[in-house]
């Protein structure tokens, strides 16, 4: 009762934040449309030409430009964020609409090219929403915030593919890239209702890439950012070669290929459920022993997938979809806290490429391992790097002082 009413009290302390409610209903809106257009793109592709590849080509389209990221997060610092999160919607919005003039084969060429933009909108986008949100939201809310986020974000990633699967096979694509631009139109409004004092930022003073190598270098010299990020990305990598081995291990089983979407499923319900407490344990624990427990809880679960069960293979799902979001909500808060404003959406943009870049690299071998030796000893070594990975963090934070470790958000105790 104890842990569900500290629960109720967070989510109701971020709501009472207007910024930070309004946050969230745009993350809600906008995440929607995302989550609907990213799986009704790879099935138009199929529909249209019935090739695998060319569907998968969807997803590459919009990972693609977080390989530069930090090239891309420098604009966030180069005006002001409101306005650019605005008009990175509106751009969107309109972009979205000239894919309803994709019904052959020889028109793809447009629906990759608006994946890619909003792909490098995306980044832009998140780069900015994290610079903002830091000065937007009561700071001993940001750990708060960052979990409910991400349990908006995953609560919508159960809902939305079903319903842009459902208004594709009934209308076509172009419904869903209707729907879509509808969501950043909504979000767009919610974006207006922000209040938030927003300094021009100052003229630079050097070329793009020195502005851009000024954020990765400060990430890399942080003590305490760099071993954070570190750590996510290599769980990120795990993650994803673990991922490219899950229809093996669905075949161990016994089950079709199609059991994959109770898998995703089971997942996703545990990132929602972390989400929502992921505040609270920052407090408590400190971002480093928050990321490590998490990290830990993901080996376990990656590991004991070589297990031929049902009931096992469900509890992994489960304990991967609440341990995997740890070392990223921790690692985004970190750099909210640590990060001065003028650097903060350098900086985030680059730790998201190094967070997120690894899971597809991890992807890509996974699929090269798979086939070319037993899925059941990599997940056992996969277990054993995350295990390997948690341990520093761990180590770190039970040896730092409290002065040196503890974070703004440790410092406002629930």
């Amino acid at each position: 009762m104890t842990t569900s009413a500290g629960t109720t009290w967070t989510v109701l302390r971020v709501l009472r934040d207007r910024n930070a409610g309004l946050y969230l209903a745009g993350v809600v809106v906008s995440g929607f449309g995302t989550s609907a257009l990213w799986l009704a793109s790879g099935v138009w592709v199929k529909e249209l030409t019935g090739s695998d590849g060319l569907a998968a080509l969807c997803l590459l389209a919009m990972w693609a430009p977080t390989l530069v990221g930090p090239l891309l997060g420098t604009l966030a610092d180069r005006v002001r964020r409101k306005p650019l999160l605005i008009g990175a919607n509106l751009l969107l919005a309109a972009l979205l609409l000239t894919l309803f003039t994709v019904d052959s084969p020889g028109r793809l060429w447009l629906l990759y090219t608006v994946l890619f933009v909003y792909g490098a909108a995306g980044v832009v986008h998140d780069a900015a929403e994290s610079a903002l949100v830091a000065a937007a939201v009561d700071h001993s809310l940001l750990g708060d915030f960052n979990g409910l986020r991400m349990t908006a974000t995953e609560g919508m990633k159960l809902v939305a593919p079903l319903a842009g699967a459902g208004l594709f096979a009934a209308y076509g694509g172009p419904s869903v890239a209707l729907l879509d631009a509808v969501t950043f139109v909504l979000a767009t409004g919610v974006y207006t209702l922000l209040r938030v004092r927003e300094e021009k930022p100052e003229p630079p003073t050097s070329g793009w890439w020195q502005r851009t190598a000024e954020g990765t270098r400060f990430l890399w010299a942080h003590a305490r950012l760099r071993p954070l990020v570190l750590a996510g990305g290599t769980t990120m990598l795990c993650a994803g070669i673990g991922g490219a081995l899950l229809y093996a291990v669905i075949d161990d089983l016994g089950h079709s290929p199609a059991y994959a979407g109770v898998l995703y499923a089971v997942q996703g319900a545990g990132s929602v459920a972390v989400g929502l407490v992921s505040g609270p344990a920052l407090r408590r624990l400190g971002e480093r022993r928050f990321a490590a427990c998490g990290i830990a809880l993901t080996a376990v679960a990656v590991a004991a997938r070589a297990v031929p069960s049902d009931p096992v293979a469900l509890a992994c799902s489960a304990a991967s979809g609440v341990g995997l979001p740890c070392v990223l909500i921790a690692a985004l808060t970190a750099v909210q806290h640590e990060t001065p404003d003028a650097l903060l959406g350098r900086t985030a943009a680059t730790a998201n490429t190094l967070l997120f870049t690894p899971n597809v690299l991890g992807l890509a071998a996974g699929a090269a391992l798979v086939e070319l030796t037993d899925h059941r000893l990599v997940l056992a070594v996969l277990g054993a790097v995350l295990l390997m990975t948690a341990a520093p963090l761990r180590q770190s934070a039970a040896t730092a002082s409290c002065t040196d470790d503890r974070s703004p958000s440790d410092a406002n105790p629930a």
